[in-house]
């Protein structure tokens, strides 16, 4: 008699007793309910006990894997969780290795029992790599990923991935991956040094066959805070995923970053690369795009600068903030690769108050695009403390077809340069071109008046405002100085007519030399 394969229904109706018989990826199920609540006594309880600093599992053969060996491990999607049952979801795992050097626990929920999802190497391709399957006995997962057909009905897209510390992305219809997000992120850009709290195990409720949304929970850990996080994943043109989360800090933190996301920009229009590079721009994000609540939307045009720059906006209950992909034009990548045009953008959008504080943006240098150096995250005032929890509700969308922008006008394009000069100068000037309805339906005889201040260390020459006949938009010119090269200036930018605002506030930081 053939051995009973994970795709058995014996194997699913007696996994107790046939666990390891069949190979299968679940232990014996206990009884016990699960919820959100549930998690959070479990964080809860964590906090009140010493940190334990996570240890490797790894045997050598794993650890010295190159990148490419690891990426030839592959999960075999013929023992995806759900495969057999026909769901509209399934999770694939990824192994352990290299980098992702830690276990992570994930368990199935189904109704009021909790099965732990087990390791096998069965479940995985090693392509050409040489590696003992008894060095991986005591092995866990990595991380995992969530297939849903977004694109067309016969096919179960990837859309969701969980890998690495707090990590996680995720896409829509027609959206290539790009930027991240993180459960929390603590004191980022600070010279203490930053902490990366990581989810140590996972809960994945079973869908019914009509699903359309996905719940998981998480326990996240770290040496100064616990967490209980519950992620809705609802996949569809604009991915978008509702977080729960309720924090326990072990001990003081002097900066929480709540909603963090993580991306990418080496060089835009703005500016260019330094390389013989054949692509115009290189990014996954090309701006910070906040609504502060009280109806004002600020555009900051993302830079790679030559020192770290940290910049913040001071708000109250703000209605949202995002790194953004306005840019959709292939030919300003020109990349059939990486195909940056398809990049989601990431709004995030709070659920519920979160009173005072300010949206940080970090941005780090780096030296080609294989290094995400771009972090935004929602700083409270009032930080969480020890002995007190801390709520939080927040929607991720991940967009490309239908982007959160302002209603009046937004910026499209900010390039800096001048054009034909016969006489060079130290001057630097901006064109900045805005679009959208406020512009389009101005009348001819209109010409929008260009608002445009600096800081003390910039002196502001000249500005303009010129009809845009390409794009029916319109272009404001800023030509100013800088007084100390060795530091940055603060530029804001608008335009109006009269006393009507017409656009959404341009926020350049023009960084150090």
């Amino acid at each position: 008699m053939a051995e009973p394969s994970l795709k058995s229904p014996l194997c699913l109706r007696h996994a107790a007793a046939l666990a390891l018989a069949c190979g299968t990826l679940f232990a014996a199920p206990a009884a016990l309910a699960l919820s959100f609540n549930d998690v959070a006594m479990q964080a809860k309880t964590l906090s009140a006990s010493p940190y334990k600093e996570p240890r490797t599992n790894l045997p050598k053969s794993l650890q010295e894997l190159s990148y490419d060996q690891y990426r030839d491990i592959r999960f075999d999607m013929d023992h995806a969780l759900w495969r057999d049952a026909k769901l509209p979801f399934e999770v694939a795992f990824y192994h352990e290795g290299r980098n992702f050097n830690l276990p992570v626990r994930i368990n199935e929920v189904v109704g009021k029992s909790v099965r732990p999802v087990r390791f096998d190497p069965k479940l995985f391709h090693y392509g050409a790599n040489r590696i003992n399957p008894k060095e991986l006995a005591g092995l866990d997962f990595a991380g995992f990923r969530v297939h849903y057909p977004i694109n067309t009905p016969k096919y179960k897209d990837e859309v969701l991935v969980f890998l690495g510390a707090s990590y996680f992305r995720a896409v829509g219809k027609e959206q290539r991956y790009g930027l991240s997000a993180r459960g929390l992120a603590l004191d980022t850009a600070l010279n203490s040094g930053e902490e990366f709290p990581r989810f140590t195990e996972f809960w994945i409720e079973r869908p019914q066959p009509k699903s359309r949304e996905l719940t998981i929970y998480a326990l996240l850990d770290s040496r100064r805070m616990t967490g209980a996080y519950r992620f809705v994943l609802k996949p569809g043109n604009d991915t978008a995923i509702d977080v729960t989360a309720r924090l326990f800090p072990r001990e003081h933190v002097t900066k929480v970053g709540i909603a963090p996301l993580t991306s990418m920009f080496f060089s835009g229009e703005n500016q260019r690369g330094g390389a013989d590079d054949y692509r115009p721009e290189v990014h996954d994000s090309d701006g910070l795009s906040i609504e502060s609540g009280t109806g004002e939307w600020i555009w900051r045009p993302l830079v790679n600068p030559k020192k770290l720059l940290v910049t913040s906006y001071s708000l109250s209950n703000p209605s949202g903030f995002g790194l953004m992909q306005r840019d959709r034009q292939f030919s300003s990548y020109e990349d059939l690769e990486s195909r940056f045009e398809l990049r989601p953008s990431a709004w995030v959008e709070p659920l519920n108050k979160w009173g005072a504080g300010r949206v940080e943006l970090v941005q780090i240098p780096t030296p080609d695009e294989t290094n995400d150096n771009i972090v935004a995250y929602w700083v409270p005032d009032a930080s969480p403390t020890p002995g007190h929890p801390y709520d939080l509700e927040y929607r991720l969308l991940w967009q490309m077809n239908r982007e959160k922008r302002p209603p009046l006008a937004w910026v499209t394009q900010t390039r800096r340069g001048h054009g034909y000069v016969r006489k060079a100068d130290d001057s630097i000037f901006f064109n900045v071109d805005f679009e959208g309805p406020a512009l389009s339906k101005l009348p001819d005889n209109i010409k929008p008046q260009a608002v445009v201040s600096v800081d003390g260390n910039g002196k502001l020459l000249e500005t303009n405002t010129m009809r845009n006949d390409v794009t029916g938009g319109w272009r404001m010119t800023v030509k100013m100085q800088r007084a100390d090269a060795g530091k940055p200036v603060e530029l804001r930018g608008f335009l109006r007519n009269d006393n009507q605002t017409l656009s959404e506030t341009w926020s350049y930081i023009l960084s150090p030399e």
